[in-house]
């Protein structure tokens, strides 16, 4: 008898329109973090938590005018985007934005880089429709209406798929996460 074999370990996610899809993150390579810009991410109640047990790491790197507006305010806003509060943005900038995101450069340095950020910022630019079904975000593409130029889909861009491995790996592990607590 032999012994079973382990699990492909390749992802199993589907993705729309993987196939026509074009994406590169370009962040410290000519673009300065633009997502961050005007990005306004929502929060659940666990990702609010988790974030906030950070605050003591996270606060002393703030840009000063995002502290003051926290110490002020908090850093959750009363806009709602898909039914959970959004991150509040100061100067055009999400308040956690300071030459970076200062939530994956504390998961960077603790090895957890996808876990501190709002989940809309890790799966950026992956996002689910209406349907569930996943998809890479494309200005244009399901009405898509942020030009960036990273969702802009330019034929000399790689595939999306390529550069994504970690953003796939984290939406195929919310969905078995999703698919345990609806059994």
């Amino acid at each position: 008898m032999t012994a079973p074999r382990r699990a492909d370990k390749r992802l199993s996610l589907q993705v729309i329109n993987a196939e026509a899809a074009r994406y590169e993150c370009t962040y410290g390579r000519g673009c300065e973090g633009v997502c961050c810009q005007q990005g306004r991410p929502p929060v659940d109640q666990e990702q609010r938590a988790r974030i906030e047990k950070l605050k003591r790491r996270w606060m002393p790197l703030l840009r000063p005018e995002a502290r003051a507006l926290i110490e002020r305010d908090g850093w959750v806003s009363r806009r709602i985007k898909a039914g959970d509060p959004m991150v509040r943005v100061t100067k055009g900038w999400c308040v956690f934005f300071n030459s970076g995101c200062v939530l994956h450069t504390l998961g960077a340095e603790d090895g957890k880089t996808m876990e501190y950020k709002p989940e809309a910022c890790a799966l950026f630019p992956l996002e689910k429709d209406k349907d569930g079904s996943w998809y890479v975000r494309q200005h244009g593409y399901k009405g898509e209406q942020w030009d960036l130029f990273c969702l802009a889909g330019k034929p000399e861009a790689p595939p999306a798929t390529e550069g994504l491995a970690a953003e796939l790996a984290l939406a195929a592990k919310l969905d078995r996460r999703e698919a345990k607590g609806k059994v």
